[in-house]
């Protein structure tokens, strides 16, 4: 490191293969962040701002606006029936270069701790919920570090906010990977499902905690929050589904936070917004290109996503 007015920024001569991953990383978080945000914070401003004020733009926003309305409900078919095409753009996204780069950046690594019988289904429940869930997302939601070896023929799928299915283009890619609303009704479904060939079993992961655990994501901290959320409990058992227990070791140190002292001003404004749009607004401090000590890349911290499988619930 080299250091200049106090402030520690990386040397020129780091390795291509860390550049690669850092860039990456930086392209991932930062488009991820700006959709997200922007889709919940701001989608009703700007589709109003390009209907109105521009020309060609407001036709695109039109026809965008009309699918979705249409294609409000098609995620609870796409449960049902998938198309070969669709079958092999999600397993490309599964196993691209891009997402290597980014898994090697951390690193993240998946522990299992004992077999799974393949031709069950499984609710996975995933605590901490960190910022973004970067250690679930990356651990089942690609092939890159393993899952698919280390639990043959179980399908994965990941549930979701619903509300990220009212998120412009953000709710195209989660379409294609296969991510399944939080909704009861969907869950009930997905868990009462049997696999397509060439799956025998399928896993489906919840992140429980949500939003409310989300404000609470401090590096060194590893705080869950259940109360109020034991309906995912009802649903398994429902199912007769077990529960299999899952921690990301590292997933809150990827990003420091402002969490404001509870019961004051700034901490009501933030719950009250959490309780309109779904989620909190976040004040992210990570990495930079260059230094330390801010920017929106995520630190370079190992994530370790741990399946408890001998503690079945």
């Amino acid at each position: 490191m080299m250091e200049i007015f106090g402030t520690k920024f990386a040397l020129l001569n780091v390795s291509l293969k860390r550049r690669l991953e850092t860039l990456a990383v930086a392209v991932y978080f930062s488009v991820f962040l700006f959709v997200v945000f922007t889709g919940y914070f701001g989608k009703y401003v700007i589709g109003i701002y390009c209907i109105i004020y521009t020309k060609i733009l407001r036709y695109i926003v039109l026809l965008y606006v009309i699918w979705m309305y249409y294609d409000n409900n098609m995620h609870y078919d796409d449960l049902m029936h998938v198309g070969d095409k669709r079958a092999r753009i999600r397993q490309w996204l599964r196993t691209c270069t891009f997402k290597r780069f980014i898994c090697n950046y951390f690193p993240i690594k998946l522990v299992k701790t004992t077999d799974l019988d393949p031709n069950k289904s499984y609710l996975f429940c995933n605590f901490p919920h960190g910022i973004t869930c970067t250690g679930i997302w990356f651990a089942f939601g690609t092939d890159i570090i393993g899952y698919h070896q280390l639990f043959p023929g179980i399908e994965i799928r990941i549930i979701i906010l619903n509300r990220h299915w009212t998120t412009p283009i953000f709710r195209e890619y989660i379409r294609v990977t296969y991510s399944v609303d939080s909704n009861a009704e969907s869950m009930n479904r997905i868990l009462s499902m049997k696999p397509k060939a060439p799956y025998t079993g399928r896993a489906s992961v919840l992140m429980p905690g949500g939003a409310a655990e989300m404000m609470e994501s401090k590096p060194g901290t590893y705080r869950v929050v259940t109360h109020r959320r034991k309906g995912f409990v009802r649903i398994a058992l429902r199912n007769g589904v077990p529960i299999v227990p899952v921690c990301s070791f590292g997933e809150t140190d990827i990003y420091d936070t402002v969490i404001f002292p509870e019961g004051s001003l700034m901490k009501k404004i933030v719950i009250f917004i959490r309780k309109i749009i779904g989620i909190p607004p976040m004040i992210l401090i990570g990495w930079g290109f260059f230094q330390n000590y801010f920017g929106i890349i995520p630190r370079r911290t190992p994530i370790t996503v741990v399946d408890v499988c001998d503690n079945l619930i």
